[in-house]
């Protein structure tokens, strides 16, 4: 397997370079991660379209990883209860070291092959359940024993890798390969390849919940109002979708706490 994400940067003596220098040079390098997440397209079709269809049979979403791949496994499954209403369960991140490891790297805990799966088993894996191991390299032992494990079960798997031909696509049934290339930092894949994760796992998850019904229009009908923004924001919704007052948009969304539902409200008496 050839490692091009542990091949040396294509610029040296970074340590020479000026500030301006630096930042123009991680800029270059980051212009060409949309066009390696375009060339994986097909891939990630075919694992949305995977992941809507057993979503909507019952199914949830987990991700695995181990550090930035975890961390923003974590990251994507914990946004989409705020942004979409969805159960807290529904997407879920785990990562190798457990909860700890968010902030703080745990030892080693990447190279235990069983422990994935053991995670796992903390949530009741069901047939319709997707699990998609995130990693870097393609080779986390983490994510691949888990990867293993959720094929004999009968589960839907994916990852998102940034190698060709690794052992963690080989476990996969539906693989995303985005090959970004050597990072400005030698090795340090929290660069290139870990923005190419994350667009990646914006495409699955928002896909996903677009697929669910949980977008109207192009709008977040179905997002919890925890601060004053999203109120705000929920209040115009209402307004531009019924063409009622702001007063009456605000007083009906206070009512039922919730856009979608204040919609129907209005709809209901015209």
């Amino acid at each position: 397997m050839k490692i091009t994400t542990e091949r040396d940067s294509n610029y040296n003596d970074l340590e020479k370079m000026s500030v301006r220098e630096i930042l123009q040079n991680i800029n270059n390098e980051d212009k060409t991660v949309p066009l390696a997440v375009e060339k994986a397209l097909p891939q990630i079709e075919q694992l949305s379209t995977v992941i809507a269809e057993k979503m909507k049979l019952g199914g949830r979403l987990f991700y695995i990883g181990a550090g930035t791949s975890g961390r923003l496994g974590i990251l994507d499954a914990s946004e989409c209860p705020p942004t979409y209403g969805v159960p807290f369960d529904l997407v879920v991140g785990i990562m190798a070291g457990g909860d700890k490891a968010i902030r703080k790297a745990v030892e080693f805990a990447e190279d235990d092959i069983k422990q994935a799966w053991k995670d796992l088993q903390n949530f009741s894996i069901h047939k319709e359940d997707v699990i998609i191991g995130i990693a870097a390299s393609g080779t986390t032992p983490y994510v691949i024993g888990g990867l293993r494990q959720a094929n004999k079960n009968g589960n839907a798997t994916g990852c998102i890798v940034c190698n060709q031909g690794s052992p963690i696509a080989a476990e996969a049934q539906y693989p995303i390969e985005v090959v970004v290339g050597p990072e400005f930092v030698t090795g340090s894949t929290r660069m290139k390849s870990g923005t190419a994760q994350k667009l990646v796992l914006n495409m699955l998850s928002t896909t996903a919940m677009i697929q669910l019904g949980r977008v109207k229009g192009n709008k977040m009908v179905d997002m919890q109002l925890t601060n004053n923004k999203l109120v705000s924001r929920g209040t115009k919704m209402i307004m531009e979708e019924t063409g009622v007052d702001e007063q009456t948009a605000s007083d009906l969304l206070s009512k039922y706490g919730n856009v979608r539902k204040a919609i129907k409200a209005i709809l209901k008496r015209s």
